[in-house]
């Protein structure tokens, strides 16, 4: 009861690791499910409770994170997060395109010619985390230019079918819900790449980018040090 009410507060994370969640999708979520997207104001509610935890992360190292936002979603919604990450010491920055109109094709060669300008001035890889359809540009982007990518976070993102064809070999770290209304959680499955992890939070896809304990694993896994040899400026 006690950690079942500090969960719902923010102050524990619902937050879980799953080693191997192998389900297929089995279409769109249930139509109840979509309702409670109704619900999302309270995933960001639970920042107030949060807090601490949140303020006690490990620190940032200062290098480059490029947010990128879902559908139909202007840049600035993925400002909340930014301002976090930057607080802790990163070098959090918008995609720079503003709303997402939907044209995925797009935007992975601009944001991909982006990220290697970006790389290039700052001397390191980049980490780029993305909501939704956010994150499938993510994740071409860190499939096209590897050595310019550092890590990949999504969340609410589905898998498309280039992966078989082509597994992301970055480290990417998957997060999902059971409640999402929008997109299928088995739809958000990486059954291919070598360096994915999964972690399922219980949160609407809509309320994902305010939910901290989204934040959370963002801000633990961007502080995850380079392996040996990986880190080095990659050529254009």
């Amino acid at each position: 009861m006690l950690r079942s009410l500090l969960a719902t507060s923010g102050v524990r994370s619902r937050a879980r690791h799953l080693s191997a969640p192998w389900e297929r999708p089995d279409g769109a979520p249930p139509s109840l499910r979509a309702l409670g997207e109704l619900g999302s104001p309270l995933d960001a509610a639970r920042l107030v409770g949060a807090w601490p935890r949140l303020s006690h992360v490990p620190r940032g190292d200062g290098h480059l994170v490029v947010d990128i936002p879902g559908w139909r979603a202007p840049e600035l919604t993925g400002a909340p997060l930014r301002r976090y990450l930057r607080r802790l010491g990163y070098d959090a920055r918008g995609w720079g395109f503003g709303t997402n109109t939907g044209d995925p094709r797009r935007d992975v060669e601009r944001l991909g010619a982006r990220v290697l300008e970006l790389v290039e001035a700052t001397g390191a890889p980049a980490s780029l985390v993305g909501w939704s359809l956010g994150g499938v540009i993510a994740r071409e982007v860190a499939r096209r230019h590897p050595d310019a990518v550092r890590r990949v976070i999504t969340y609410g993102t589905p898998v498309t079918g280039r992966a078989a064809r082509r597994p992301i070999e970055v480290p990417l770290t998957v997060v999902f819900s059971r409640r999402d209304g929008i997109v299928s959680w088995q739809a958000c499955l990486d059954h291919t790449s070598p360096r994915v992890e999964h972690v399922e939070v219980s949160s609407t896809h809509i309320g994902m980018g305010v939910d901290p304990d989204v934040w959370e694993v963002v801000a633990v896994r961007l502080a995850v040090p380079l392996r040996k040899g990986e880190g080095s400026t990659p050529e254009g």
